[in-house]
């Protein structure tokens, strides 16, 4: 299977670890910044790096050709249309809450300031919408008291990322498409990005 990532920072770097580790052939890493750390393993690792004309949004023409699969690992950039239709089976990204809820940029820190009891996390189809396309797996967690959106982004949301989309990787892998059920839009709220 042949997989465009695109991403940035450590969640990138690790779920480029994960992927390489899963028997599939990346064969271009996408990025808003040269200089950052995930275009810099991709570099490392003999990995192709396409940086982004435009940090928002990733274009058809930055998606490797013959790609199966695009993944996105802490990218803010949408993938067109185009460029989810250039990979045979679309794409797929990670999203740190229970979609429909805490939809948007900001969605652990909403999980804390919502005091929410549960966390969990999503991968999803990427769509026209920023997190709104179907699910393709999920997971849940306790919250700590007293956890900050930090600690519990590391103690449980980034590893539960890796193994959920590792787990829809290998379903992909066995049956040639993934698993989808609509998000339920009555629970649906946003997560903007919040002042500092």
């Amino acid at each position: 299977m042949r997989i465009t990532l695109a991403g940035s920072r450590h969640f990138g770097v690790t779920t480029l670890q994960m992927l390489r580790q899963h028997g599939v052939d990346v064969v271009r890493v996408v990025v808003a910044d040269a200089e950052d750390r995930l275009a810099e393993a991709a570099r490392t690792a003999g990995i192709e790096v396409a940086v982004q004309a435009n940090p928002k949004l990733v274009v058809a023409s930055e998606i490797a050709p013959a790609t199966d699969l695009i993944v996105t690992a802490h990218s803010h950039a949408r993938i067109s249309k185009e460029a989810l239709a250039a990979a045979r089976l679309g794409g797929i990204g990670y999203h740190p809450s229970l979609l429909p809820r805490h939809r948007g940029i900001a969605a652990v820190e909403w999980t804390i300031r919502a005091k929410d009891p549960i966390a969990g996390g999503t991968v999803y189809h990427l769509a026209d919408r920023m997190d709104a396309g179907a699910i393709a797996a999920q997971d849940w967690c306790f919250v700590g008291k007293d956890e900050t959106a930090r600690q519990l982004w590391e103690r449980a949301l980034a590893p539960m990322g890796q193994r959920l989309l590792a787990q829809v990787i290998d379903y992909a892998k066995t049956h040639g498409a993934l698993p989808a059920r609509p998000q339920d839009e009555q629970f649906a709220t946003k997560a903007p990005a919040l002042a500092d």
